[in-house]
C-alpha cells in the first residue's frame, strides 16, 4: 500500500505521537546510529553505544598504563571481572549475584552445564528439546549424548511445531517422562520469537524428575526473566543481542544455589577464588557459586563493553525496556496487517500475536526467497535478518528504534514485495 494512503497517514500520525511521548527516546543519542540506515537486526548484533565504547577504551588504557598490575589494580579489578559483571546481569535474569557469572561463550557454557548435569543410565537417558532450537544447541546436545556412549537418535527427543509453527507447551509436557534426564529449551525461539511459559515447563520437568537448563540468548534484555522464582536449575546466554555488548562478547551462566555442591565437569584455574588462583596448586579449589564454572582467564577486551552497556540498561530500566519493546513489536504487527494484507502481498506475521507469548523480534513470513528480500531491503537502507527459506526477522530495539522507523521499514518491505 502506498505511503500516501489514508491508512499510511493514520499510522504515521500514530508513530509520531508514540515517538513524542517515548520515555526512552533520549537513549538513542547514546548509540552510534547511522542516519541513512534503518537497523532492524538487533536480534543478531546490537548497535554500539558510547557507554560500551568508553568501557572498552578504559580497559585498553588500563592495559597500557598498568599492564599485568591491572588484574588487581584496575577499577574494577580484572581478576574478578566475571563475577562483578555477573552480579549486575543477575538482576536481569531474576537471580542472586553469586548465581551468575560472565564467562565463556553460549555453546561452551551449554556444553559445560550439560556435561555436569547429564548422567544417563538405562532408566534416565533422554534430553528433551525443541526441534526448532538454534542449531548450535542441537549440535551440543547430540555431542554430549554421544560422549556418554549413547545414541543421539534415541536419546535426543525433539518436539516439532504444529502446523501454525507454534510448539505447544502441552506437547513438551507429553514428551517428559520417567526416562527424561534434562529439558533444554530456549526461553524465546530464534526463528518465530515464541516465548515459552518458563514456569509451567520448569514445574513439568521437575515433576517428571528431570532438570531444566534454559537458553536465554533471545530473552535476556528483551523479556522479564525470573529464574529463581520459577525454580530453574541452570541457564546460559549471550550478551551481544539485546544487551549491546558487541561481537564475540563473553557469555553468561546461571547455576541455582541449590546445586552449589555440583562440581564443574570442565574445571579450570579461573574457576577458583582469587587466592587459590595464584597459589598455583594442582588441586582444584572451586570458588563459591557460579564463579566456579569459569574455565580460562576472562578475555577482558571482549567483556569490557558489557560493563558500559549495562550502564544504559540499568538507567533505562528493564521494565521500561520491555514496555517499549511490546509497543514497538505490536505497532510493527499493526503496520504489517494494515499495509501488507496477506491475501494481497503474501506477507504475514509468523510470530505469536499475543505479546505475552513473544520476545523482542517479529518473524515475517514472505513469499519467495527471504535471502533475496533481505538483500533488496539492504539496497534501500534497511538492515534486517533472515532464516531460510522464507522468514524475515525484524527487531525494533527499544533503546535505538523509533516508531516512525517501524512504519518506514514495513513500507519498504511492501515496496520490495510488490
Amino acid at each position: 500500500m502506498a505511503p500516501g494512503t489514508p491508512i499510511a497517514a493514520r499510522l504515521r500520525a500514530k508513530a509520531r505521537e508514540l515517538d513524542a511521548r517515548d520515555p526512552l527516546a533520549a537513549f538513542r543519542e547514546r548509540f552510534f546510529c547511522d542516519p541513512a540506515v534503518l537497523y532492524f537486526d538487533g536480534n543478531s548484533l546490537g548497535l554500539l553505544s558510547r557507554d560500551a565504547e568508553a568501557a572498552l577504551l578504559r580497559a585498553l588504557d588500563q592495559w597500557k598504563r598498568l599492564a599485568a598490575r591491572a588484574w588487581l589494580e584496575a577499577v574494577p579489578p580484572w581478576v574478578d571481572y566475571g563475577e562483578r559483571l555477573g552480579a549486575r546481569v543477575a538482576a536481569l535474569v531474576g537471580a542472586a549475584p553469586e548465581e551468575v557469572v560472565v564467562t565463556g561463550s553460549t555453546t561452551v557454557n551449554l556444553h559445560h552445564l550439560v556435561a555436569a548435569f547429564y548422567r544417563p543410565d538405562e532408566t534416565r537417558h533422554a534430553i528433551v528439546a525443541a526441534a526448532t532450537e538454534f542449531p548450535s544447541d542441537l549440535h551440543a546436545l547430540a555431542g554430549q549424548i554421544a560422549l556418554r556412549g549413547r545414541d543421539p537418535d534415541r536419546s535426543l527427543r525433539l518436539i516439532p511445531p504444529r502446523e501454525d509453527g507454534v510448539i505447544q507447551e502441552k506437547d513438551i509436557e507429553s514428551a517428559l517422562g520417567p526416562d527424561t534426564s534434562l529439558l533444554v529449551l530456549s526461553a524465546v525461539l530464534f526463528r518465530t520469537s515464541q516465548w515459552f511459559d518458563m514456569a509451567r515447563l520448569t514445574r513439568a520437568a521437575h515433576a517428571a524428575g528431570a532438570r531444566v537448563i534454559w537458553d536465554l540468548s533471545h530473552a535476556v534484555g528483551a523479556v522479564p526473566v525470573e529464574l529463581n522464582r520459577i525454580g530453574a536449575d541452570a541457564a546460559f546466554w549471550c550478551h551481544y543481542k539485546y544487551l549491546h555488548a558487541g561481537p564475540g562478547a563473553v557469555g553468561g551462566l546461571y547455576l541455582n544455589r541449590r546445586h552449589s555442591a555440583i562440581r564443574p565437569a570442565l574445571p579450570g584455574w579461573w574457576g577458583q577464588s582469587v587466592e587459590a588462583k595464584f597459589e598455583m596448586s594442582g588441586r582444584h579449589a572451586p570458588a563459591p557459586g557460579a564463579a566456579a564454572w569459569q574455565i580460562g582467564t576472562i578475555p577482558i577486551l571482549a567483556a569490557a563493553p558489557l560493563w558500559g552497556a549495562l550502564d544504559l540498561v540499568e538507567a533505562a530500566g528493564i521494565g521500561r525496556i520491555r514496555e517499549k519493546s511490546v509497543a514497538l513489536t505490536s505497532f510493527l504487527v499493526e503496520c504489517i496487517d494494515a499495509l501488507l494484507p496477506d491475501g494481497v502481498t503474501g506477507v504475514r506475521v509468523g510470530s505469536p500475536r499475543d505479546p505475552e507469548r513473544r520476545g523482542g523480534h517479529i518473524a515475517v513470513e514472505c513469499p519467495g526467497d527471504a535471502a533475496a528480500m533481505t538483500s533488496s531491503l539492504e539496497s534501500r537502507g534497511v538492515v534486517a535478518d533472515y532464516r531460510p527459506p522464507s522468514i524475515l526477522r525484524l527487531t525494533p530495539a527499544p533503546l535505538t528504534t523509533r516508531f516512525e522507523d517501524v512504519l518506514r521499514v514495513v513500507e519498504v518491505v511492501g515496496e520490495v514485495s510488490a
